[in-house]
């Protein structure tokens, strides 16, 4: 019986830090699916920007233009409420009224724990 006791406390320790492990590793690839989704929505703004020589008014906009499949959802939140930062110097024409999106950040107002900085700085 005491036998049967120890291995038991010895599955359990190793499941435990089995499950950190995991919680770790997921938390990892959701930080990857995140700046690889601002890395696409900012290289779609740019070719927006390129292409008609005006800033997009909203993520909308780079979906309706096909300059992105869909919005994505935002891996921390798990929604697509992405904050975007305006153009507020910047007049790519002179016909253009609004100054537009330049840049796109999470919502999240978590911070990483590998990177110590806020998802919503990235």
């Amino acid at each position: 019986m005491l036998e049967l006791m120890i291995v038991i406390t010895m599955i359990m320790i190793l499941a435990s830090i089995g499950a950190i492990q995991y919680q770790k590793t997921v938390l990892r690839s959701r930080e990857a699916v995140l700046h690889q989704d601002l890395f696409v929505m900012r290289d779609a703004i740019d070719k927006y920007m390129g292409d008609k020589g005006a800033a997009p008014q909203s993520l909308q906009d780079l979906k309706d233009s096909h300059y992105i499949g869909d919005i994505p959802v935002d891996p921390m939140t798990r929604t697509q409420d992405w904050v975007t930062e305006a153009c507020t110097d910047t007049v790519f024409s002179p016909d253009q009224s609004a100054g537009g999106i330049c840049d796109v950040h999470s919502a999240s107002d978590q911070i990483s724990p590998f990177e110590q900085t806020p998802y919503s700085s990235w």
